[in-house]
């Protein structure tokens, strides 16, 4: 009897706290200016409780224990808003409330700093956002355009018959920062010549800029940083038809006709988001010698991303982008390219398609994503032509200029996170990449046949080491393997490496006080002896072409990266302000520098790349953003730098026996301003009527020109750019959210361009610097369902 009574009371002390537990619940309705707040979440904080809006932004939250919490509503687009609810016993809280938007981008959740999701201000390495609203107010057509509104980055075009343009973060040149598109390293060496111009604006739902090293984790080549593109989700069902109309200089026409869809099953499960545009662009001739400045372009992009939720912890995402794109600079582009004086032409076949498969635990503390992207890549090109001459002899190398690339690039992986309690984080995974890419011409007995696999390993641990003090400590391996054979006529080299790498990272960051943070950081990063995408674009120079081939001893690249940064956002009310203040230093060793060795026996001429004697990047990175209602907003930034090697370099060798020139040496680097900035205000006095005032400025620089008839480099200081930019649009909204939208405006309206060219077919096609378009008059027209 007695050990029945002593079950009991056993049973009942377990029993009794569980029915002990009073329950209640919160519903509650989310609302935008523009109508329901569609998939916002809503966290209840201190639980794993949780919901997500839905068509109509309403959510339920069930189950919640009694008392009182934060509720934290967050949406893409929208400020994270924490509201204070009272939870009573077997009662429904109710909730409504209207969100702001965010508009200058203070709150916005990014994945680019650390591989999982966190608030912009919590991320431990600065994230930049370029979102729809610049891409709009500067009627970008591809990434390309809106890119360069952002501290510390620049996109120039670096060839008057081919259109490659080049990005550059924190003076550093295109192959020291990483693409990825949705967080996936799948830009390859082939895609990264002409790939950012590729990329439509309408399938963009933000870029992620980290600066500097902070984004090891996603590989170590990030030495200037990373770019990630993120492509439009599927959130409600949208759709919409655009055509933009472009007149370069009042003369050569720049159309775009693209559109975008969206359908979202009811109960938000499944859902699908496609996109498209058809670009048609003609070639610019800026000084009327005949020869392209801006090539002629025509684009044909499909892309789709969907979703499926086989249960409420799991989620299935598959992308899909196709490119197929033709180019062709130089002079009477109507003409086959082997008849005309000089062409670049180029014929691209891209397809990309990515599944990742996510995974929550029950608590939501730990996610496990596997994920597999695939990339392939063809390119038929020809880069030649006359040079002038009529011969026999000409025509016969003319002919000859064809070639054709092929490029594989696949990367396949597996990451861990888990949330432990007091937001202390650990993230870990393991990531294969592998690129092959074999380019050809063989009338100029040119090859590369290279293949890179990367085998990495990382890992970084979230340490909230006191209340205002975070602490980042990661770390990544690779294991690299470059096998390349790279030949032209009768010069052939190779590479054999194989080396495996450890990149540390360190960052601190501390609340000075509510919306205030520094951070500080350090990084380590490399790149591995390889043919980079700088090195499958062929320019021309004298009517003959330029090639590049990699030195015999060429060794790794290192660098350190240093960074620290003090950034104060406020929001008080709808007024939003933020200041960002950062400087940043980088030390290369064995940098990789190009060195004009003349030209050989075939005509061609040919540049080198040598390990340097080392380099440092060191400067300020300045951004202010203030926002005093939701009619106005405005942003300014700028970079101001310097770029020095550590001792002077060799941008010219004459050939082994001449004395008529001498050697070329430069103590600072290239194409590369020591000031450079963006500014940008947005007037939005109703919901019809918009206005908007952009700008670039670009400070002076110094450009190699070689000098055609001598065989000679000559450094020309450039003068400085100011290329600004005016829109203006008006929408009419009808029944059924069914809109129109109509623009036109000024892009570089007061002509700010390049004055003086290389002309004729003998001329240095990559002496070209300044805005990446002269004066265009546009107009745009909109239709659809879908939000400003």
């Amino acid at each position: 009897m007695k050990k029945s009574i002593l079950l009991i009371h056993i049973l009942f002390l377990i029993v009794n706290p569980l029915m002990g537990q009073q329950m209640g619940s919160i519903q509650g309705s989310l609302t935008s200016v523009d109508g329901p707040l569609v998939q916002a979440t809503v966290l209840v904080q201190g639980t794993n409780l949780g919901a997500v809006s839905d068509f109509d932004g309403k959510f339920n939250i069930p189950n919640v224990p009694v008392g009182r919490y934060k509720l934290q509503v967050r949406a893409v687009g929208y400020a994270t808003s924490v509201f204070d609810v009272k939870v009573e016993e077997d009662k429904t809280t109710e909730f409504a409330q209207q969100i702001n938007e965010d508009r200058i981008g203070l709150n916005e959740v990014v994945v680019s700093s650390s591989r999982y999701e966190l608030n912009r201000e919590d991320a431990p390495n600065l994230v930049s956002v370029v979102g729809s609203k610049i891409l709009n107010a500067t009627q970008s057509v591809s990434m390309v355009e809106g890119l360069s509104f952002q501290p510390g980055i620049r996109v120039e075009n670096n060839c008057q018959n081919c259109g490659f343009t080049q990005l550059r973060m924190n003076g550093l040149d295109g192959p020291y920062s990483q693409i990825l598109v949705n967080s996936r390293p799948i830009f390859s060496s082939l895609t990264g010549v002409y790939g950012l111009e590729m990329i439509p604006a309408n399938m963009i739902e933000r870029v992620e800029v980290v600066r500097s090293g902070g984004s090891a984790l996603f590989g170590s080549n990030a030495i200037a940083g990373t770019v990630n593109i993120i492509t439009k989700e599927p959130v409600e069902n949208t759709w919409q038809i655009g055509s933009n109309f472009g007149l370069m200089r009042g003369d050569v026409p720049d159309n775009t006709l693209s559109f975008n869809g969206s359908v979202v099953s009811e109960d938000l499960k499944s859902g699908v988001t496609f996109y498209g545009m058809k670009r048609d662009r003609g070639g610019f001739d800026a000084d009327g010698d005949g020869f392209t400045e801006i090539v002629q372009l025509n684009n044909l992009t499909f892309g789709a991303k969907a979703f499926y939720k086989p249960t409420e912890l799991s989620k299935i995402t598959l992308d899909l982008n196709a490119i197929d794109e033709f180019r062709r600079g130089g002079d009477q582009l109507s003409l086959p390219p082997h008849m005309t004086d000089i062409a670049e032409q180029l014929d691209h076949n891209i397809l990309n398609v990515g599944l990742t498969y996510d995974q929550f635990s029950k608590d939501r503390r730990t996610k496990v994503s596997t994920y597999g992207s695939l990339l392939s890549g063809v390119r038929r090109s020809f880069y030649g032509g006359l040079g002038g001459g009529r011969t026999l002899a000409d025509s016969v190398a003319a002919a000859s200029a064809y070639g054709l690339t092929n490029d594989l690039a696949g990367v396949l992986g597996s990451q861990f996170t888990h949330n432990f309690k007091g937001r202390n984080v650990f993230v870990g995974g393991i990531e294969y990449q592998g690129n092959s890419v074999q380019d050809e011409i063989t009338g100029y007995e040119k090859l590369i046949d290279q293949q890179v696999n990367t085998l990495g390993f990382y890992g970084q641990f979230e340490w909230k080491a006191a209340d205002k003090l975070t602490l980042f400590m990661g770390t990544r391996y690779d294991i690299v393997t470059v096998d390349g054979v790279y030949e032209l006529g009768d010069i052939s080299r190779s590479v054999d490496f194989n080396n495996g790498v450890l990149s540390p990272r360190f960052t601190l960051l501390y609340d000075l006080m509510p919306g205030a943070q520094l951070r500080g950081g350090y990084a380590r990063g490399f790149r591995a002896p390889q043919a980079f995408d700088e090195d499958l674009h062929i320019s021309s120079v004298s009517g003959e072409q330029k090639f590049v081939i990699l030195a015999e001893d060429l060794q790794m690249e290192t660098s350190d990266a240093f960074t620290a940064s003090l950034n104060f956002g406020k929001n008080t009310g709808i007024v939003q302000s933020n200041f960002l203040i950062e400087g940043f230093y980088t030390r290369l060793n064995n940098q990789f520098q190009r060195v004009s060795i003349g030209q050989q026996g075939n005509g061609a001429f040919l540049e080198e790349k040598r390990n340097g004697s080392g380099a440092t990047v060191s400067g300020f990175n300045l951004e202010y953003n203030f926002s005093p209602s939701r009619f106005f907003s405005f942003q300014a930034g700028g970079t101001i730098q310097r770029a020095l090697y550590n001792e002077d370099e060799v941008l010219f060798e004459p050939e082994e026996g001449t004395t008529e020139f001498p050697q070329i040496t430069v103590s600072e680097f290239i194409r590369t301003p020591n000031t450079y900035g963006f500014l940008g205000g947005s007037w939005t006095p109703n919901k019809k009527l918009s206005l908007d005032l952009t700008g670039l400025y670009t400070g002076s620089m110094v450009v190699p020109l070689i000098v055609n008839d001598v065989e000679f480099i000559e450094l020309v200081n450039t003068p400085a750019f100011y290329d600004v930019n005016l829109r203006l649009a008006y929408r009419v909204e009808t029944k059924g959210k069914f809109n129109v939208e109509f623009s036109g405006g000024l892009q570089n309206m007061f002509d700010s361009y390049q004055r003086e060219f290389d002309t004729g077919p003998t001329r240095d096609a990559g002496f070209i610097y300044g805005p990446l378009r002269p004066r265009t008059f546009f107009m745009g027209i909109k239709i659809g369902h879908f939000h400003r």
